[in-house]
């Protein structure tokens, strides 16, 4: 009978290891099964933050000489809006933060950068507006419509020249020069073959210039 008895005493705290264990388990599961989940959340976020995407090498972004244009809203006190070109320092200088950088920014990233130093230093509730001034291009020599003309959209030099009226019978189709803004590298283009490669048509950006020499006979 005593032995009956330490046998069942035996089975007993045996049994009530396992029950003890198994319940353990489960309130560990989630310490490693769910700590990592936010580390995958936010790992893409962070890094977001630093890197930009490939395709934002195409965004618009401001260059010294544009005009820009901040609006103000939203907040109890008038705010009179700003309007006026980029500095060749790359700024523009606002009421009461002084000198901003502008040039290299989009309007995005310039909206952005404002606010940050206006709210809530000095403004509680404040929203702010960029847009830009017209943006161009210019075209010149041997069209029909040479001058300035109005940026739009993405366009290439077959597209300038025709947006200036096309070609005057005296153009030199295989010496048209393409100008640019930013680093005043000129890229010579034959508009002939322009017409039918478009990989030899090459990108005009704003303030570019294209130009079509005239032909000697």
């Amino acid at each position: 009978m005593k032995l009956s008895v330490r046998k069942l005493f035996a089975f007993a705290c045996l049994f009530s290891a396992v029950v003890f264990n198994g319940c353990s388990s489960p309130s560990q599961g989630p310490v490693f099964s769910d700590n990592p989940k936010p580390r995958m959340d936010t790992r893409p976020s962070a890094g977001g933050s630093k890197t930009r995407p490939p395709q934002d090498v195409a965004v618009a972004r401001f260059r010294i000489g544009e005009t820009v244009i901040v609006d103000f809203s939203g907040s109890p006190i008038v705010i009179e809006p700003l309007e006026g070109p980029i500095t060749e320092d790359g700024n523009i200088t606002l009421p009461l933060i002084g000198p901003v950088t502008a040039a290299g920014l989009t309007a995005g990233e310039l909206q952005n950068e404002i606010y940050t130093n206006y709210v809530p230093k000095y403004y509680v509730r404040l929203t702010v507006t960029i847009k830009s001034g017209d943006r161009v291009y210019y075209v010149g020599g041997e069209v029909k419509g040479a001058g300035r003309e109005l940026y739009v959209g993405d366009t290439t030099v077959t597209k300038a020249i025709q947006s200036a009226g096309g070609l005057t019978d005296f153009a030199n189709h295989g010496r048209v020069w393409l100008t640019r803004a930013t680093t005043g590298q000129r890229i010579r283009v034959n508009y002939d073959k322009a017409l039918e490669d478009p990989s030899k048509d090459p990108p005009v950006y704003p303030d570019d210039q294209v130009n079509v020499e005239k032909r000697l006979f």
